[in-house]
């Protein structure tokens, strides 16, 4: 034993559980292991913060933690720093989505004491981020539900932000010890997973819907919890459909490579029972089209979508899937015959239609069995087209 460290005479208890704003560091650590650093004494130099322990390593986004009737609770910053803005970047691209997420539990911004508001979220990182950037120089507590790292309106679809996981939080958390007024704030769209009136029965605080934006939580509470009618106006602006766009695109590398191969090995059927030659020009041609028809569905018909006519998103992306198709055969005319261009408008409106119609459950504008039944109608459409298709891309090769 180190004689400048000895070892403490009464034995040291073991955390049972650590606040929100604590995670466990990479490593498997047990209980021994942290009775023996914790009982034997600090290395030399300063701790990093008080409430670091053995084991914990403390969040970049909490500034330190407060003391209340019901121990410490994180103070998050509301200014978000560079390590949020790369796992914003991250998860517009679709890094890891599924893992950006926070401890669920009772967290504060500024100084809130006994009358400060209750502003309930998701443990999706990136809506918590919008929620505390919103609340500069705000006091308020937040109570972050566990929502699977999911996002409010989907959680609420998904009954993971629902009445159960409120009332539940609120208990976890002691939230009648924090506070005094019994009041729970919560966004509006997370109206379909969650009844007021059960939560008010079974935990005994009151919901007050707040607005559809973080943005506007400071006029919301500065107006006396009144929503102006814009606060309740949901909006998919041209704006807030391309930052979706390219998280559409990132499940596509991967089934891409499966299907272009199949296209280069279906171009060389022909007289000759298979070319090699000919799987490279029309394979050529025929990944250019399939590359249209992702541009036409997953790029051209978000950023285009309330000019396109028709109201299934699966009949939107087909239409321009279509026109784009036209456009490809148009460059290809001179190596084409008839069968080989119906084959191409085919391939592109189909994979358009595909993507467009997986782009409607990001939207406001369809519920959840709107999106299932458009679903049922177009698949079997798509599915009879892609495979017409192919039949007419490898029977064109005959036609010669």
């Amino acid at each position: 034993m180190n004689e400048k460290f000895p070892q403490n005479t009464e034995c040291c208890q073991k955390p049972e559980g650590q606040p929100p704003g604590i995670k466990i560091a990479p490593g498997p650590i047990t209980a021994s292991a942290l009775q023996d650093e914790v009982c034997c004494g600090s290395p030399p130099g300063p701790a990093s913060h008080e409430f670091e322990k053995p084991g914990f390593a403390l969040l970049d986004f909490v500034e330190e933690f407060v003391e209340t009737p019901v121990g410490p609770v994180p103070r998050v910053k509301t200014a978000l720093k560079w390590p949020d803005y790369a796992g914003t970047l991250r998860v517009r691209l679709g890094i890891n989505r599924d893992q950006y997420k926070i401890a669920p539990g009772l967290y504060c911004v500024g100084t809130p004491d006994t009358e400060a508001p209750v502003l309930v979220t998701a443990n999706y990182k990136l809506t918590f981020d919008i929620l505390r950037k919103a609340l500069t120089s705000i006091n308020a507590w937040i109570l972050v539900l566990d929502t699977r790292g999911i996002n409010v309106w989907c959680a609420a679809g998904k009954d993971l932000f629902s009445t159960d996981e409120v009332v539940g939080r609120v208990r976890r958390s002691e939230l009648e010890k924090v506070v005094t007024h019994h009041r729970l704030i919560l966004p509006q769209l997370a109206a379909t997973g969650v009844a007021a009136h059960h939560v008010k029965k079974e935990c005994g605080f009151k919901v007050i819907w707040g607005p559809v934006r973080a943005k506007d939580i400071k006029g919301f509470l500065s107006s006396g919890l009144k929503a102006e009618k814009s606060m309740r106006q949901v909006t998919f602006t041209a704006r807030e459909r391309v930052v979706l766009i390219p998280v559409e695109l990132s499940h596509l590398p991967k089934p891409s490579l499966w299907i272009l191969l199949t296209a280069f090995l279906i171009s060389g059927i022909g007289t000759h029972v298979f070319s090699f030659s000919a799987a490279g020009a029309r394979g050529i041609m025929l990944t250019i089209a399939y590359a249209a028809g992702i541009l036409a569905g997953a790029i051209t018909t978000p950023v285009l979508l309330p000019w396109i006519p028709g109201r299934s998103f699966a009949l939107k992306g087909a239409i321009i899937g279509s026109l784009t198709g036209a456009g490809i055969v148009a460059l290809f005319r001179s190596n084409l015959h008839l069968i080989g261009a119906m084959a191409l408008i085919l391939c592109t409106a189909a994979i358009s239609s595909y993507l467009a119609m997986n782009f409607t459950g990001s939207t406001p504008f369809t519920s959840p069995s709107g999106v299932e039944k458009e679903m049922r109608k177009a698949l079997p459409l798509q599915t009879a087209a892609l495979l017409l298709a192919i039949v007419a891309w490898v029977g064109s090769a005959f036609s010669g």
